[in-house]
């Protein structure tokens, strides 16, 4: 599989190709966006990673480009910056994952693995399950015609319950995506948001979208409940 990782840090860039060829992959690399760009149109690639701040396009603005190009390879952005908005920014550009510096080579193996057993296929800019529709980019909620007012916490749980309908996802994976992996909080505060958010898009509407999994996790129902 080839990789094609944009990164203008030298040794990032050293460290993750080496990481990478250690997992077997073949890796292309540039440390610029606009070059990046080229690369990217002129090959195919299993997955890109592409660092947030580049010198002739950041990484976020060469994602988008690619998807509206239709170009759906995945993509994972690294970054230097931390924060909500910084993280939306990324996905909303058509990003697939987002990592923040400093990582761990091993998770961000791990990502890659991940990243590449998807199909590179589009993916809907508004989410649906069922009558239940959620626009990342609009950061709006709707059950049928009724829009619904979530918070951006609640947001962010049924965003990442949205993108993985009918799967089982543990509280930890829920807090590793829409908090951080550095929370030490009480991991209960996931219950806590989930509950919230059914009060919100299930009970007004005598529906059941977001299963329990005992002692495992929840499940979003794909046809919205």
């Amino acid at each position: 599989m080839r990789i094609l990782v944009v990164d203008d840090d030298v040794r990032v860039t050293a460290a993750v190709k080496r990481g990478l060829e250690h997992e077997g992959y073949s890796v292309d690399v540039s440390a610029d966006g606009a070059e990046g760009l080229w690369l990217a149109e002129e090959n195919r690639y299993d997955a890109l990673v592409l660092d947030s701040m580049l010198p002739g396009l950041a990484g976020e603005e060469l994602c988008e480009r690619l998807r509206k190009a239709g170009d759906w390879t995945p993509v994972l952005i690294l970054t230097a910056r931390v924060g909500e908005r910084d993280e939306a920014h990324a996905l909303d550009a058509g990003a697939d994952d987002y990592l923040a510096k400093p990582f761990s080579m091993v998770v961000l193996r791990a990502r890659i693995r991940a990243l590449v057993r998807r199909p590179a296929v589009e993916r809907p800019t508004v989410l649906a399950a069922g009558d239940l529709r959620l626009d990342p980019a609009a950061h709006r909620v709707w059950r049928g015609e009724t829009e619904i007012v979530l918070t951006p916490r609640q947001f962010a749980v049924l965003e990442f319950l949205m993108r993985h309908p009918g799967e089982v996802l543990s509280k930890r994976a829920i807090l590793e995506n829409v908090w951080d992996f550095t929370f030490d909080g009480d991991p209960n505060i996931v219950e806590v948001n989930v509950r919230q958010v059914r009060l919100k898009v299930d009970r007004p509407f005598g529906r059941d979208a977001i299963e329990t999994v005992r002692l495992v996790g929840y499940r979003l129902h794909p046809e919205g409940g």
